[in-house]
């Protein structure tokens, strides 16, 4: 009987399918390493394309605080010039004030008193002055009382002293100036 060797053939197919599998391995790897490589770029193609994003984003907030800065700033100037107007204002209605101040204190200065000086501080008014007697002090209070712009005469001291051959009271009258519109307010 020929006796027929089949192993080579075996062998061969063994050998065949080993390098088909190791093709097929090396295949497989190389796909697994495209598709890793590929879903790497597309991650970092999205993470530079957030961090654009980002970075847009950061500028453009910063570009929003630096106008709020600026608004902020001329809230600030516009509160600063509303208050010099108000000021401004005030001091513009005060005006004739002054004016109907010294009026009324030459109105109301009886005759034998004398100022020696004034000092206003808001609506209060401190007068100081030499009087021929205390006497003449009392109708100075009496007359201020009685004035439409001048209100509620305090005396703080008279002193009498003696001047050479007279007698004179020294005296520190505070007193208040009423505003134009504060009788408007009165009279309701």
């Amino acid at each position: 009987m020929p006796r027929i060797n089949l192993l080579p053939w075996r062998e061969e197919e063994r050998k065949r399918r080993q390098r088909d599998f190791g093709l097929a391995m090396g295949g497989a790897v190389l796909a697994a390493i495209a598709v890793i490589m590929l879903t790497m770029l597309a991650y970092s193609q999205m993470i530079s394309g957030q961090e654009r994003r980002n970075a847009r984003l950061t500028e453009e907030i910063n570009e929003l605080q630096r106008s709020i800065e600026d608004i902020d700033a001329l809230e600030r100037q516009k509160e600063r010039l509303l208050a010099r107007m108000e000021i401004i204002d005030q001091l513009q209605k005060s005006r004739p004030e002054v004016v109907h101040l010294f009026d009324e204190l030459t109105r109301q200065l009886p005759e034998g008193v004398y100022l020696t000086g004034i000092r206003q501080s808001g609506s209060r008014i401190e007068v100081r002055g030499v009087a021929q007697s205390s006497t003449r002090v009392s109708a100075l209070m009496r007359q201020i009382d009685a004035s439409g712009w001048l209100a509620d005469p305090e005396v703080e001291r008279v002193e009498t002293t003696t001047a050479g051959s007279s007698r004179q009271a020294e005296f520190i009258v505070y007193l208040k100036q009423r505003r134009s519109g504060e009788d408007a307010e009165e009279d309701v």
